[in-house]
C-alpha cells in the first residue's frame, strides 16, 4: 500500500488514485483531525460514502491551499504543527476528483486512527469540567465570563498536554484558563463552581482583577487553535491546592443555548527539566482610524533571562489582517551609531476564524536581553468583508467590533522558575 507522504501517485499499471488505497492515508494523516465525529468541522471524512460527494470540493481547496488551514508565509520558519499537503499528496486527490472518485478495493485501507472521544490529544488522564453552565441569549453582547473550577490537587502536578473543549464550540470566540496557585489572591472572593462577570463582582479589587493578572497561563484557545502537547522534558506546572480560572468570551448567533467547557490533562509522570511559560507582546493603547486598510500597531520587548522559545499564537479580531514576530538585533556600527537588523521568526496572514498556534520545528535558544519585536496590521476598510463598521474608530476591547493586539509566545526556562521569578532581571 502507497502511504500518504508518496502521494499516492499511480501505482505500476498506471490506474487512477482509488480512495482506500490513496487519499484514505492522506485524510487519516491530515484531515481527519477536524473531519471526523466529534470533530469541529460539518463534513466527515472517515468513510468513502462521506467524502465522495466532496471529492471536487477537496480538490480544488487543496490545490489553492485553503485546505488544510495554515497562513503562515513558507519562506519564514519551519514549524512541526503545518499541516500543509505535499504536490504529491495534492496531485493524488486532484487526480481521485478527475476520474470519479473511485472507491477502490477496501482491503486497501489503512487501519483507523484511534481518536479519543472528542479529543484531539489521546485520552486525558483527568478531564475538568466547569460545574455550571453557562447560558447564553440568542442576540447581543456577552460580557466575558469567569469560572472557577477547583483542581483538589493534594501535590503538585506537571502538564506534558492540554486541550480545551467547549460545549457549544460556535458561541465560544476564545478562552483562556489560568492556574490560580493557592496563595493568589486573585479574585479570593469570588464563588468557586459558578459562572460570573466583572460587572456582577462588589469588591474592586476583584473587579479590576477580572481584567489583568499575572497568573500562569494553562492554555489558550481560539476556533482552530491546536491543543499543547510539550516536547519530553517539558511540562506546565499546577501547583497542589490551586484552581483553574476559566475566561470565556462567548459571542451570540441567533440561538440560545449553554456551555460547560472542559479542560483535558495529561500529567507528565517525572519533574521536567523545563517549566513552560505563555508571555504575550500586547499593545493596547491604539486608536485604528475609519477606512484605514493597513494600519500598523506594534509591541517590543526584552527577555529578562535566558529561555528556549517553542511556539506562537497571535491574537486579533476582525480586522485582523497580518502579524509577525521578529527579533530585533542592534550592533553599533564604526561611526558609534547603532545599526538594527530585523530577523522574522513569523509571518502571518491573518484569519479571524482559524486562529492557530505556530510551533516552531526546532526550538530556539534566546539569551537574556534579548528584544522581541510582534506588529500586527488592521485593515478598517470597506475592502474587509469581515469589518463590522469601516466609518468607526477602533480601540481596544473585548467584543468582537473592538479590536486586540496580542503575541502570545511560549517559552521553557528551567523548571525551578516561576514567571514572578522569570521576570527578575539580574
Amino acid at each position: 500500500m502507497e502511504s500518504a507522504k508518496n502521494g499516492g501517485r499511480r501505482n505500476a499499471t498506471g490506474s487512477a488514485p482509488t480512495f482506500y488505497r490513496d487519499v484514505l492515508p492522506i485524510l487519516q494523516e491530515r484531515c481527519q483531525i477536524c473531519h471526523r465525529a466529534g470533530g469541529i468541522a460539518p463534513a466527515r471524512f472517515e468513510r468513502y460514502e462521506q467524502t465522495r460527494p466532496f471529492a471536487g470540493v477537496i480538490a480544488a481547496a487543496t490545490q489553492n491551499k485553503s485546505m488544510p488551514p495554515w497562513f503562515a508565509d513558507a519562506r519564514i520558519g519551519h514549524f512541526s504543527n503545518d499541516p500543509s499537503l505535499s504536490a504529491g499528496q495534492i496531485a493524488a486527490l486532484a487526480a481521485w476528483a478527475s476520474a470519479g472518485a473511485p472507491a477502490g478495493d477496501a482491503h486497501d485501507a489503512p487501519p483507523p486512527p484511534r481518536w479519543a472521544e472528542s479529543w484531539s490529544i489521546p485520552q486525558p488522564d483527568l478531564i475538568l469540567k466547569m460545574p455550571k453552565g453557562v447560558a447564553l441569549p440568542a442576540s447581543g453582547d456577552v460580557e466575558y465570563t469567569y469560572e472557577i473550577v477547583a483542581t483538589g490537587f493534594k501535590e503538585d502536578r506537571w502538564v506534558k498536554a492540554v486541550e480545551v473543549l467547549p460545549s457549544l464550540r460556535a458561541n465560544v470566540h476564545h478562552a483562556v484558563v489560568y492556574v490560580r496557585p493557592p496563595e493568589s489572591k486573585w479574585m479570593r472572593h469570588e464563588p468557586v463552581g459558578l459562572p460570573f462577570t466583572a460587572s456582577t463582582l462588589s469588591d474592586p479589587e476583584d473587579r479590576g482583577g477580572a481584567h489583568w493578572t499575572d497568573s500562569d497561563v494553562l492554555l489558550v484557545y481560539a476556533p482552530g487553535s491546536s491543543p499543547d502537547d510539550w516536547p519530553d522534558g517539558m511540562a506546565k506546572f499546577i501547583p497542589a491546592g490551586s484552581d483553574l480560572v476559566f475566561q470565556m468570551h462567548y459571542t451570540t448567533n441567533g440561538h440560545a443555548g449553554s456551555d460547560q467547557t472542559s479542560v483535558g490533562l495529561i500529567f507528565e509522570k517525572h519533574v521536567p527539566a523545563q517549566r513552560v511559560l505563555t508571555l504575550q507582546l500586547t499593545n493596547d493603547h491604539f486608536v485604528i482610524p475609519p477606512r484605514a486598510p493597513d494600519y500598523r500597531v506594534e509591541a517590543r520587548g526584552t527577555l529578562p533571562n535566558d529561555a528556549t522559545l517553542l511556539s506562537f499564537f497571535p491574537h486579533m479580531h476582525l480586522r485582523g489582517k497580518r502579524f509577525v514576530y521578529n527579533i530585533i538585533h542592534r550592533d553599533k556600527n564604526s561611526g558609534g551609531q547603532q545599526d538594527q537588523e530585523i530577523e522574522p521568526l513569523l509571518d502571518v496572514h491573518y484569519h479571524f476564524h482559524w486562529q492557530m498556534s505556530y510551533r516552531l520545528a526546532g526550538p530556539r535558544l534566546l539569551k537574556a536581553g534579548t528584544e522581541l519585536q510582534a506588529v500586527a496590521w488592521f485593515d478598517n476598510s470597506w475592502d474587509n468583508p469581515h469589518n463590522p463598521d469601516p466609518e468607526a474608530a477602533v480601540r481596544w476591547g473585548e467584543q468582537t467590533y473592538d479590536e486586540m493586539m496580542v503575541g502570545f509566545f511560549d517559552v521553557a526556562v528551567d523548571a525551578s522558575l516561576d514567571k514572578q521569578g522569570y521576570f527578575i532581571r539580574h
